[in-house]
C-alpha cells in the first residue's frame, strides 16, 4: 500500500470481522485507499495472546499502519472499533487525518454497562459463544429492521459464533475498562464524523450529543429506525455521509 493515496480504514467491532465492510465499501471511488482488518482475535488474526485492551488493539493498527507506509488515515470504527480508532489516535495522533465514530462514543462504561458486561461474560461462560450470539445480535438492529435484514442478522450471528470464546470474555472485559477518551475529542486536531442511531441499544444517540461540541470541527448523521448496525440498516445514507467526510478531508471527488 502506497502512502500517497488517500486512505481510509476500517475497523470492524466487537465480535464481527473485516467481512462486515465486503458490500459497503464495494461501491467506494477508486481514487481511495480501501484497508480492513480482522482486530486482535477477530476473523482470520486468531493468536495466542491473552491482551485484547483497546490499547493492545491500537497498538496492532498503528504496526499495521507502519507495514504499510500509510503516513495519514481516515479512521472508521464501528462500536469497538471506534474505542480502537480513539486509541489509535492516543498512540499515533499525527497518522490520523479524521476519525469517524460509527454507532461507538469516547465515554466510558457507565456502571450499570459494566455490570451488563460481566453478566454477558457470565452467560458465555456457562452456555458458549453460540448460545450468547443467539441472544446479542438481533437487538442491535432497530426494531422495524429485523425482519427485513433476518439474512445480514444470521451472517453477524455466523462471525460471532466463530470468533473464540477467549475473545469474547478478553474483549467484554477490555470494553468494560476502556478509559474515559473524550480529552482526544476536545484536543483533536482533525474532524469528527459521529454516526449514530436513534434505536440504538447499545450507544445511545443521547450519549452522543454532549460529545458533538468537543471538537474544533465535528459533524453528525443521526437517523430514525436505525439501531447499532448502520452500515447494513442504511447502508446508502451512511456511506454518503462517510464520502462527503472522506472528500472534505482529502479534497477530492469520484461519487
Amino acid at each position: 500500500m502506497s502512502s500517497h493515496q488517500p486512505t481510509i480504514v476500517f475497523l470492524h467491532g466487537f465480535a464481527e470481522s473485516r467481512a462486515i465492510w465486503t458490500e459497503f465499501i464495494r461501491a467506494f471511488p477508486a481514487g481511495y485507499q480501501l484497508f480492513t482488518l480482522d482486530l486482535l482475535g477477530h476473523g482470520d488474526n486468531i493468536s495466542d495472546g491473552s491482551d485484547y485492551s483497546m490499547e493492545a488493539q491500537a497498538r496492532y493498527v498503528a504496526e499495521q499502519l507502519r507495514q504499510q507506509n500509510v503516513e495519514q488515515a481516515l479512521l472508521v470504527g464501528h462500536s469497538m472499533g471506534g474505542y480502537v480508532a480513539l486509541a489509535v489516535a492516543e498512540e499515533i495522533p499525527d497518522t490520523v487525518a479524521g476519525l469517524v465514530l460509527f454507532h461507538s462514543t469516547a465515554l466510558p462504561d457507565t456502571d450499570e454497562k459494566k455490570a451488563n458486561r460481566d453478566k454477558n461474560k457470565d452467560f458465555v461462560l456457562r452456555h458458549g459463544v453460540g448460545k450468547f450470539m443467539d441472544s446479542f445480535i438481533r437487538p442491535l438492529f432497530a426494531p422495524a429492521n429485523r425482519e427485513r435484514l433476518a439474512a445480514q442478522q444470521a451472517f453477524l450471528e455466523a462471525i460471532g459464533r466463530d470468533t473464540p470464546e477467549a475473545t469474547v470474555l478478553g474483549g467484554l472485559e477490555a470494553m468494560k475498562n476502556r478509559p474515559d477518551r473524550t480529552h482526544l475529542l476536545r484536543e483533536a486536531r482533525f474532524p469528527v464524523l459521529f454516526i449514530g442511531g436513534k434505536d440504538d441499544v447499545a450507544v445511545a444517540v443521547e450519549s452522543l450529543l454532549p460529545q458533538l461540541a468537543l471538537p474544533a470541527e465535528s459533524y453528525a448523521l443521526l437517523l430514525s429506525n436505525v439501531g447499532h448496525l448502520g452500515y447494513f440498516e442504511e447502508p446508502e445514507r451512511t456511506r454518503h455521509a462517510l464520502l462527503a467526510f472522506a472528500e472534505a478531508i482529502y479534497g477530492i471527488t469520484g461519487r
